[in-house]
């Protein structure tokens, strides 16, 4: 038998040519640069999504058409198109390497990849096949249930009975043996990670951080990303040495998982451990959004400390034990519901002191932590109602607020640095500069939104199966290539792999925000006498830590 027939015999005319032009599609630049291991997974998985439109849709084509091409007809045309094939996904892998070389010389990256394309082939055709070989065993299966159920019933019933049965096998097979089973899986192994305890990070001396002596919150409690919260806090000698001047101990109000039985019962007990440790007598108290297993941003809460010399105070609750990616996919309303209740409570008992003593009320999230935060208000005004000032970092677009103020950016801003109401509240920033934009008047409260605009966590949405995203329409913002195309399904897998790959880059790019805090804190809550200069050696220490 020729090498065509047998082609021609284990994969059909659609399938194959929409698979080499989904995979194909796949090698196009993208937000970030990718390793050729995801490139290669990336491209297998599209390839798969293709080959099932192809398929289906030759499928169609025949039922509405039922002429078929002579043999020598449909030998040619396979000759023609399997030559086609071959050549459309050589040129694409080369020009795929180039488009990684530019992509990673913008972040200032290393551009040597010579070596990228033929793995990326070779496990790209490997993991095809496996997959491929998966969908025909399911569908051979499918085939012999009809042809069964068609001894009892009339062969449509029977076609219908059997497909039913099949996608409704595969669904509780991924839901069940696949998602769940998963999901369960990496909640167990989540779980007893949060029981463990970072590298050098001892139990704190110090009885104004939740797990120190006196302390309403157990060490034991607070889990993993708890435990090194508040055992982190920067000490007085380091907040003096910054300073210059004599500093005071930082106040880390942290309640775990394992703290309280519920969201009320954590914030309650957030309260009172404020309320021992005198963090609502600190000029400042900042309330934290944590990522879906606990972890509070260091830079973000160092710069705060720092910024008022030790005189702060802030806390965070843990909702979850599920990694970022999973909690936003599974857990966001319960993160959106530990936000709100946190930020409720305290408010609740801020509002009780008298105005002139009340401390300054600041909210900071990053990533997930940033939506939780958020998902406190229903909108702007609620926010800069009930709080005087935010700092959200690498926020994710399903924010209510983000949604809102960006919708309604002035024309001719883009939407990685949109303009709403001239700035008179709310300012977005890729670069430190931005925050100067426009020059019109800033009064408070401030709200500030860091985003790169190559930071996959603010623009993923599912929206880019189906529609071109506004940032590829408005003109690309720092580090995005202008190589990069949508396409639909294809560009919505490409920006799920690099979620994977938002901290292996540079900071100023992807989701790594480093520096760029100092001057996020400084615009929202400076303390007076804080000068730019100020702001440059804040930048400068959080760029070396």
């Amino acid at each position: 038998m020729s090498g065509g027939r047998v082609v021609r015999r284990r994969l059909g005319f659609g399938g194959t040519l929409a698979a080499t032009l989904f995979a194909c599609a796949s090698l196009t630049p993208s937000l970030l640069p990718r390793t050729w291991l995801y490139q290669a997974v990336l491209a297998a998985l599209t390839g798969i999504l293709g080959y099932a439109a192809g398929a289906a849709l030759g499928a169609l084509v025949r039922a509405a058409v039922p002429y078929r091409p002579p043999e020598r007809t449909r030998q040619i045309a396979w000759r023609v198109l399997i030559g086609g094939c071959v050549a459309l996904a050589g040129t694409a892998l080369w020009y795929s390497a180039g488009w990684q070389r530019d992509v990673r010389a913008l972040m200032g990256m290393d551009t040597r990849i010579t070596w990228f394309p033929p793995l990326i082939l070779a496990v790209a055709i490997a993991l095809f096949t496996v997959l491929l070989v998966i969908s025909r065993l399911v569908r051979l299966g499918g085939r012999k249930l009809i042809a069964w159920l068609g001894r009892f019933v009339p062969v449509p019933a029977g076609r219908a009975i059997g497909v039913m049965l099949i996608a409704g096998l595969v669904a509780l097979f991924a839901d069940d043996a696949v998602s769940s089973a998963f999901a369960a899986k990496l909640n167990d192994v989540s779980s007893v990670t949060n029981e463990g305890t970072h590298p050098g990070v001892r139990k704190p001396a110090s009885s104004l951080v939740s797990g120190g002596p006196g302390s309403l919150v157990t060490w034991e409690s607070l889990g993993r990303e708890g435990r090194r919260f508040t055992a982190t806090a920067p000490s007085r000698a380091r907040l003096a040495a910054f300073s210059g001047r004599p500093a005071a101990d930082p106040i880390r109000v942290y309640v775990g998982l394992g703290s309280a039985a519920s969201p009320e019962a954590q914030a309650a007990l957030a309260v009172r451990e404020l309320e021992r440790t005198g963090g609502f007598r600190r000029p400042v108290l900042a309330v934290l959004g944590t990522t879906g297993n606990g972890w509070v941003d260091p830079h973000v809460a160092d710069a705060l400390e720092y910024m008022y010399n030790g005189d702060s105070a802030m806390v965070a609750v843990q909702y979850s034990y599920l990694p970022s990616w999973l909690s936003f996919l599974a857990d966001r309303e319960r993160a959106a519901a530990a936000g709100r209740t946190l930020f409720e409570a305290v408010r609740a008992r801020w509002a009780r002191l008298p105005p002139g003593d009340r401390p300054r009320l600041l909210l900071s999230g990053e990533s997930l932590g940033a939506y939780q935060a958020e998902r406190a208000f229903r909108d702007l005004d609620d926010l800069v109602a009930e709080a005087d000032g935010a700092m959200f970092v690498g926020p994710p677009n399903a924010g209510p607020v983000w949604r809102s103020v960006t919708a309604g950016r002035e024309p001719g801003s883009p939407i990685w640095r949109p303009v709403y109401e001239q700035g008179r509240t709310v300012r977005f920033a890729a670069r430190p500069g931005d925050l100067g934009r426009p020059g019109a008047p800033w009064p408070g409260p401030r709200v500030v939104y860091l985003q790169n605009a190559s930071d996959p966590v603010v623009w993923w949405s599912p929206e880019l199966i189906y529609r071109r995203p506004d940032w590829l329409a408005d003109g690309r913002g720092p580090g995005v290539s202008q190589e990069m195309t949508w396409f639909p399904v294809v560009t919505f897998w490409q920006v799920v792999t690099d979620l994977t790959a938002g901290l292996s880059v540079p900071p100023g790019y992807g989701h790594r925000y480093g520096p760029n805090i100092a001057d996020g804190w400084a615009a929202v809550a400076a303390p007076p006498g804080w000068s730019t200069s100020d702001t440059d050696r804040l930048r400068a220490l959080i760029t070396s830590s």
